[in-house]
């Protein structure tokens, strides 16, 4: 027998792992993408980014959002940028965490930014489309959460990585923060605050909350930090009888990214499935290596116990391509 079918084989083996199975993590593997917000409608999941675009010697370069989809977690659709931070005329610069959400008719997409110089420092600003693939257009031509609201802060980018939650009775609430975390409630126009801004910030909080409901139960969960004992950060979460508390810090729900000192979880529910996304650093792409200002999108499944609490979630090279067990 020759060699060249031993060689073959191998040359195989070595091209099948180079090629990793659609769905494993990262999951977008052309463009590095951060902090994850996914939105069902249908039968589709549709997952909004932020594009990460740092070359060497930058810590971030975010200049702009975009929209992928799915409908089997396996195989996702780039339908291109939805929006530029450009196009909110008050702000100059950091297309940061964001989420959408559909209500009345319409996606609204609230997003993080850096406000021009009339009201310094990070600011929340809502964008409208018709559709969640876009055009997105500012709602409102101003911002709709800025520094100044929240004189008690103790840094200039506090008011960041919004997330939007509408609960049974029609009303929505938006959270946000860095080190910090508010809570408030919205109008029905979606584009201003409907009463005060309460903070309600849990143990370790470091910015990128999601809010969601299974049952009974309303989650808080968010990138935690504890200085003491840690240099990344990891995802921890507090639950609460109602949106508007009082929330129980439950520990931590998985460990740091691979490679990164941020992370971002958004948690949703798809075609009978539980999902965690957070993004990691463990993407190249050319000559560019994962870094913190350039992370890319994974997701897991996820688990509950039967008291409501969440099963820890181990990160994954094979993501959702292989079932990861309660």
């Amino acid at each position: 027998m020759t060699l060249a079918p031993i060689i073959f084989l191998l040359g195989s083996l070595v091209g099948a792992q180079a090629d990793p199975a659609p769905g494993s993590n990262p999951i977008i593997r052309d463009k590095f993408t951060a902090d994850p917000a996914p939105l069902v409608v249908g039968d589709t999941l549709y997952l909004f980014t932020g594009h990460d675009e740092a070359q060497r010697d930058e810590m971030f370069n975010m200049r702009e959002w975009l929209v992928y989809s799915t409908r089997d977690m396996r195989t996702w659709t780039d339908h291109g940028p939805i929006l530029q931070v450009a196009d909110f005329k008050w702000a100059k610069k950091d297309a940061w965490a964001s989420q959408t959400i559909y209500k009345n008719g319409k996606y609204w997409f609230y997003a993080a930014v850096e406000h021009d110089d009339t009201q310094p420092g990070k600011a929340i600003g809502v964008a409208v489309s018709d559709r969640p693939t876009g055009p997105f257009v500012d709602a409102k031509g101003s911002a709709l959460i800025t520094n100044q609201m929240t004189p008690k802060g103790t840094h200039s980018w506090e008011d960041i990585d919004p997330t939007v939650f509408t609960d049974l009775d029609g009303t929505t609430w938006i959270a946000w923060g860095n080190r910090q975390c508010y809570i408030a409630r919205l109008k029905e126009n979606m584009i201003e605050i409907d009463g005060p801004i309460t903070e309600i910030t849990p143990p370790h909080f470091e910015e990128g909350p999601w809010l969601h409901k299974r049952g009974d139960v309303y989650y808080l969960t968010y990138a935690s930090l504890d200085r003491s004992t840690h240099q990344d950060e990891r995802v921890s979460y507090a639950t609460a009888p109602s949106i508007e508390g009082p929330w129980t810090w439950r520990g931590e729900l998985t460990g740091s990214g691979k490679y990164s000192f941020t992370i971002h979880p958004a948690i949703i529910e798809f075609k009978g499935n539980w999902y965690l996304f957070l993004h990691n650093a463990a993407l190249t792409i050319g000559d560019l290596n994962g870094a913190l200002g350039r992370r890319s999108v994974t997701v897991e499944y996820l688990h509950y116990n039967k008291d409501g609490t969440m099963i820890p979630v181990i990160q994954t090279n094979a993501g959702v391509t292989t079932e990861q067990q309660p």
